[in-house]
């Protein structure tokens, strides 16, 4: 059953916690997931949030501390001791998780806590992994794992599983290895099962196997486990040595972090930020785009001036200029949107663009015709003037065609320089479509009228 916060249930777990009953916290909580205990700690000022943690098993305390909100993670572990964090967390917690945790610390706090691992294995994999960029394989792998020599037969391999299974909190898959810790494969749990037990594993190993390197880009990672379905990949070195794996919940972050990422982009937000950040960097992240729109806005007054003669002998045609380039605007964004999503899960081969051009120029058609005869018979009646209507609805018709091509070529081109494209969905291509589009309606009018 999915849990649901109330106001009852934190007071009385603050009453339970303020008179230091530790059998009624842990009665409240019971059968509770991490992230549910996460969200009641979000509530809770930062001496109950530490007070609540002394309560909690160490194992699940650490599960808890990696769901908190980031932000509210950063205060808690400031208010613990380099000894506290190493002691009560870090060494409950898998290399990956680890990492990311220490590597939130300051570079001074971040030494004092490693020092206090106890585990020196564990304190040079964190170590090892911390040396990787975040934004890599190596950044989101973790060295725990299950792992059998191909050379073994199958009893010792389930013996061996067993004392491995000790260390880990889940096993998504058995990799095979050679005696240089070469990858040669996986194995199924099931197919060990019913394997006769002096069978070898290489006779019964999937030796086809996808891995990556950890200096592969985490964005890559996750498409290849979209793609290919997986729930773990391993990470092999360059000699194809196993060193680590990354499993699907990982991949969910860097999915839901690069949504982000994207989302804010095409809101016009250059920088990845929270709401919780200072003013001036939020500020100083969504700046750039209102310059861009503000330079448009001068450019589509300049082109509006270039015209002021046909608006004075004709000013019904102002009438008209916010719905040209809010139109253009739409459409260019309609476009780009489809074209980022195709570029982002990689459904767009080298035809495929060429297709979907030419798709887009024939929704472009459709769709003028409509909103132009739409719009060609509201302003024959209502303005009585066709030379307007026919001006207005051809217009209507150019800009909406043109705008669909440019929504399709603007993120193409800045994907082929290496330019993230989710920039073509937001201001960028609003405020192309508005210049280009108020240009059209004059030109046009310009024509008709002369």
């Amino acid at each position: 059953m999915q849990f649901q916060l109330t106001k009852e249930f934190l007071d009385q777990l603050n009453n339970a916690v303020a008179n230091n009953s530790d059998k009624e916290v842990l009665m409240l909580i019971k059968d509770m997931h991490a992230v549910d205990v996460a969200e009641i700690l979000d509530e809770q000022n930062l001496e109950n949030a530490r007070a609540f943690f002394s309560f909690l098993p160490k194992e699940f305390a650490a599960d808890v501390l990696i769901e908190l909100d980031e932000e509210r993670r950063e205060k808690f572990l400031d208010a613990l001791t380099s000894r506290e964090i190493a002691e009560n967390f870090i060494d409950n917690m898998d290399s990956d998780d680890a990492a990311d945790l220490i590597g939130e610390l300051s570079e001074e706090k971040r030494g004092e806590v490693i020092s206090h691992i106890e585990d020196l294995e564990q304190a040079s994999d964190i170590l090892k992994l911390l040396d990787y960029p975040e934004d890599t394989a190596g950044g989101l792998m973790a060295n725990e794992l299950a792992s059998v020599n191909w050379n073994w037969d199958i009893n010792t391999c389930v013996k061996e599983l067993k004392k491995q299974a000790e260390e880990l909190e889940k096993i998504y898959t058995v990799y095979v290895v050679d005696d240089s810790n070469v990858l040669k494969g996986r194995i199924s749990l099931r197919r060990l099962l019913l394997t006769p037990g002096t069978k070898k594993v290489k006779d019964i190993c999937e030796e086809d196997i996808l891995s990556v390197t950890p200096d592969i880009d985490d964005e890559h990672v996750a498409m290849l486990m979209e793609k290919y379905d997986l729930v773990s990949i391993p990470v092999v070195d360059e000699l194809k040595r196993l060193i680590g794996r990354i499993t699907i919940d990982d991949v969910v972050d860097v999915i839901k972090e690069e949504a982000e990422k994207d989302y804010q982009m095409a809101s016009g937000i250059s920088e990845n930020i929270e709401s919780s950040d200072k003013f001036w960097v939020i500020s100083r992240a969504r700046l750039p785009w209102l310059l861009v729109g503000l330079l448009g806005g001068i450019v589509g007054s300049k082109i509006i001036g270039i015209y002021e003669g046909e608006i004075q002998l004709h000013p019904q045609m102002a009438f008209f200029i916010p719905l040209i380039a809010a139109m253009g605007g739409n459409v260019g964004v309609q476009s780009s949107a489809l074209i980022v999503q195709g570029l982002a899960n990689k459904s767009m081969g080298l035809t495929g663009i060429w297709s979907k051009l030419g798709k887009e120029m024939m929704v472009g058609i459709l769709n003028g015709l409509v909103c132009s005869i739409l719009i060609f018979g509201y302003t024959f009646f209502f303005q009585e003037s066709i030379n307007l209507a026919v001006t207005v609805s051809t217009a209507l018709l150019s800009v909406i065609f043109f705008a669909g091509i440019f929504g399709t070529l603007i993120p193409l081109l800045l994907h082929k320089y290496k330019i993230d494209p989710a920039l073509a969905t937001g201001p960028f291509i609003t405020t192309t479509n508005d210049i280009f589009g108020i240009f059209i309606y004059f030109f046009i009018g310009y024509l008709m009228y002369s």
